[in-house]
């Protein structure tokens, strides 16, 4: 078939969308008679083609340029979005800086000077010392589209291994410089993917994953399986890489890698998919021919590994404990567990080994609290906080005495401190100063019923001395899934939405991982409704509570966010004024077809089977839009090279959705270029996307 260039062009594009209450006219998106049957349902997919990749197929290309060049006339026309991005970019140029880290006796951290598209790597012999920077991601591309992914630092401070991604992609290439000189080696390790590199203590090399090189067409869809742990020396050729572990009769099976601090063993965390429920191999590193042990052989359980005394490893683990606790196995005597910090009243979401005491993360309610242990499990104190807010860092190795955190909120900027483990103070060294005042907004959190009576928590920020009267545009943000956690940080983009008079508003959904196991598990699989009644009651609850009303209310998300607004705006079209799901997962019946999507079967089950396959059909947002049916004004988000959640989710929901509209209200697609899921997008993109979305809710919730 040739490339087809559809749509209207020009002044005649330009005039139909700017005349307010027009139905839109969209670019002929072609359908297919293509009908899948599953369990005995005859599923039509008339937008199939949609899911080929666009570098490859023509057809897809046009109909990419098509959409973009309706979306991207609609916005630019709307006269307010060259304000909002000047004030966006005003907020966004301040220096960022990282939590900072000490490897080989040096102190490093990353740090953005404002508008950079990539924060650079500096390091310094003390935190008194001139820094110098280290690796710079803005010298590998012009457009910032290359990045910096993740660093592993040598023992001894020698080397440091990096990985590249490229427009977004999760493959990675890793590369190796040597810290002092700056030299870059010659050694490049390709096609890895979920995995970091784990040095060994003599830092003559380092443990990776990686997958076989997929055919080139099919590198950003393939389904990823049997992923093999090597083994790389410096100065070789990755052709020469140790094999030290593969399962080709678990082709599912991934692993992370980690060397313990002694240096004495290799500890696999065994994974096939994002449940966090883990075997656990090790193998000492003091046998080099000596085979990987298995210590934990189920996936029923997590055991993520904290540190060791000797053959003596500490896990964090919810068995028996939905909220987490630390336990010890000595793999001298496998099966025998030791408690050593039992399950709390919150919830455990992080621990660090350092200065010889259990550093323990938790979060009561979504806010974070600090614990510190002695290593037979006594509490020590609990880390003094600045406020309500997010906290994070904490890292550090068994023999420092100092750690370093940050700490932020919604109208918080984040602050970076020092904090000696001896003492228990905390010094802050770091403030970021961004050209707005804290002081106008205000954050508060409420409960609210969701519709089987759960208790369900909502973080509410805005400018101070808004009436309740229903008339204020608000945005409601969620994403309910795979346990994480939504929790209240500062973000430059959510500041100018406040600032615009805009209410933020973001419930903790049941499928996060706010409240344990328990609260998680309950919006997964055949519970995965929850996640979305959740979602509504808080929409409605705002509504009842006088924050604002349908027409000026906005539901935002992204990756299982996109489908979290996917599917709410399905099932309740008349709730909302506008909606923005971006890299969404829009097709529940194909996900686990592609690339990483066979993970997320722990979360969403998968139609394969027949018992889980009526909740997703019942759900999944692509197949359950409606002819005729009158839609909020929806702005779909997505990236030609996002190969975590591929871009035929978004490309397919956006077909049909235009094919079912029968109000005026817009509904379109924004693809961006040389762009992933989100890891690694430049600042430029950020700004532009920002500016962008909050545009098209101006418009479309009647924002003065």
């Amino acid at each position: 078939m040739k490339p087809m260039f559809w749509g209207l062009i020009g002044t005649l594009l330009l005039a139909g969308i700017a005349m307010a209450g027009e139905k839109m006219t969209y670019p002929k998106s072609k359908k297919i008679d293509h009908v899948d049957e599953l369990h005995g349902v005859k599923v039509p997919d008339p937008y199939r083609w949609l899911e080929d990749d666009v570098r490859e197929s023509k057809d897809v290309a046009a109909w990419v340029e098509a959409e973009n060049k309706l979306t991207f006339a609609y916005l630019e026309a709307i006269p307010q979005r060259e304000a909002i991005k000047k004030r966006l970019t005003e907020l966004w140029n301040y220096e960022k800086y990282s939590v900072p880290f000490k490897e080989g006796g040096r102190y490093l951290y990353f740090k953005n000077d404002g508008l950079q598209n990539q924060s650079v790597l500096y390091k310094q012999e003390s935190l008194d010392a001139e820094p110098s920077v280290l690796i710079d991601p803005n010298a590998w591309s012009k457009d910032g589209t290359v990045a910096l992914g993740g660093t592993s630092f040598s023992d001894d401070g020698r080397y440091v291994a990096y990985s590249v991604a490229d427009a977004g992609s999760d493959w990675n290439t890793w590369r190796i410089i040597e810290i002092e000189t700056g030299r870059l080696l010659d050694d490049e390790i390709k096609w890895v993917k979920f995995s970091d590199a784990a040095w060994t203590v003599d830092s003559k090399g380092f443990f990776y994953g990686r997958f076989d090189e997929p055919p080139a067409e099919a590198a950003f869809q393939n389904t990823n399986l049997n992923q093999k742990v090597y083994y790389h020396r410096i100065g070789t050729a990755q052709s020469q890489d140790v094999l030290v572990y593969k399962r080709p009769d678990e082709p599912s099976w991934g692993f992370g890698l980690r060397v313990s601090e002694d240096g004495r063993y290799l500890v696999m965390e065994v994974w096939k998919g994002t449940d966090h429920k883990y075997r656990i191999l090790y193998k000492d590193l003091s046998e080099p021919y000596g085979m990987p042990i298995e210590l934990v052989d189920h996936f029923r359980d997590e055991y993520s590994f904290v540190g060791n005394d000797g053959p003596v490893f500490y896990f964090v683990t919810d068995l028996e404990a939905p909220r987490k606790r630390i336990v010890a196995i000595d793999t001298r005597k496998p099966g025998t567990i030791r408690e050593v910090i039992p399950q709390g009243a919150e919830t455990l979401v992080g621990a660090n080994v350092v200065a010889n005491q259990f550093v323990l993360t938790y979060l009561k309610d979504a806010r974070t609290q600090v614990k510190l242990h002695a290593m037979d499990g006594a509490l020590v104190r609990e880390v003094q906080l600045p406020g309500i807010g997010s906290a994070s860092g904490f890292g550090g190795k068994r023999t420092e005495t100092e750690t370093f955190y940050s700490f932020s909120s919604f109208a918080t900027p984040p602050s970076i401190f020092r904090y000696d483990l001896l003492t228990g103070e905390s010094k802050l060294i770091r403030q970021a100063s961004v050209k707005f005042s804290p002081d106008d907004f205000e954050v508060k959190q409420v409960f609210y019923s969701s519709k089987d009576g759960i208790k369900v928590p909502m973080f509410i920020a805005h400018k101070k001395g808004i009436k309740l009267d229903g008339s204020n545009p608000t945005l409601l943000y969620g994403y309910g899934g795979f346990a994480i956690s939504l929790t209240p940080s500062f973000s430059v983009s959510r500041v100018a939405w406040m600032e615009m008079g805009g209410v933020f508003a973001m419930p903790n959904l049941r499928g996060g991982g706010e409240y344990g196991d328990d609260w998680h598990k309950a919006g997964t699989k055949l519970q995965k409704q929850n996640v979305f009644d959740d979602f509504i009651a808080a929409a409605e609850w705002l509504i009842k509570n006088g924050y604002t009303k349908p027409q000026k209310l906005a539901i935002q998300g992204g990756s299982n966010g996109g489908l979290l607004v996917g599917a709410c705006l399905t099932q309740r079209p008349d709730l909302y004024g506008a909606c923005l799901p971006a890299v969404g997962v829009m097709d529940m019946l194909r996900f686990q077809k592609f690339t990483a999507g066979r993970f997320w079967v722990d979360d969403y089950g998968s139609a394969d089977n027949a018992d889980e396959f009526k909740p997703l059909f019942a759900y999944s947002p692509y197949h359950n839009l409606k002819p005729g049916t009158k839609y909020p004004a929806t702005l779909v988000t997505t990236a030609d090279t996002d190969d975590r959640v591929v871009p035929g989710h978004s490309f397919k929901f956006a077909a049909r959705l235009q094919e079912c509209q029968a109000g005026d209200s817009p509904t379109l697609i924004r693809i961006e270029t040389r762009a992933g899921h989100g890891a690694g997008k430049p600042t430029a993109k950020l700004i532009e996307e920002a500016a962008d979305q909050w545009a098209f809710l101006v418009k479309n919730l009647g924002m003065k």
